[in-house]
C-alpha cells in the first residue's frame, strides 16, 4: 500500500481550517482548494478576479515547487467561482500558468468562498 505524505509548503499561507495544503500518495498529489490568501499577512487579495487568480495560481505554484513538479504536471483542476461572469479573467490569467499539455479542467459557479474569495483551484498532479 503507498504511503500517504502531508505537504505543508513553508511559503504558503497558513490553512483557513482543518486540512493540509495537499496529501501525496504514489504517484499522486491532490492539492486542497486554494483560495487569493498573501502568504505574508494571511490577508485575502483585495482586487480584481484577475489579480485574485493571480494570487491563487502563485499559491498552487508553491505547493507544485515545493514537491518540485511545475504546472505540466497537472492533469485534473477544478475552479469554483463566485460569478461565471469572472470566467473570462479567469481564464486569461489561467492560461499564463498552463501553458501546454492542459490539464481536465471543470469550472463551476458556487454562491460563496472562504473569506469573501472571488475563486478557488485546486489541482491534481502527477509525478
Amino acid at each position: 500500500m503507498a504511503t500517504k505524505t502531508i505537504i505543508k509548503p513553508a511559503k504558503s499561507p497558513a490553512a483557513v481550517g482543518p486540512y493540509n495544503h495537499g496529501v501525496r500518495i504514489g504517484d499522486l498529489l491532490f492539492c486542497a482548494g486554494q483560495i487569493p490568501i498573501e502568504p505574508a499577512t494571511g490577508n485575502l487579495v483585495v482586487g480584481d478576479i484577475k489579480a485574485q487568480t493571480e494570487r491563487v495560481l502563485e499559491n498552487v505554484k508553491a505547493i507544485l515547487d515545493d514537491q518540485k513538479l511545475t504546472f505540466a504536471h497537472v492533469v485534473k483542476s477544478t475552479v469554483f467561482l463566485t460569478s461565471l461572469a469572472d470566467f473570462a479573467g479567469m481564464n486569461e490569467v489561467y492560461a499564463k500558468y498552463f501553458t501546454e499539455n492542459f490539464p481536465a479542467r471543470s469550472t463551476i459557479q458556487v454562491a460563496a468562498l472562504p473569506k469573501g474569495a472571488n475563486v478557488e483551484v485546486e489541482i491534481i498532479a502527477h509525478f
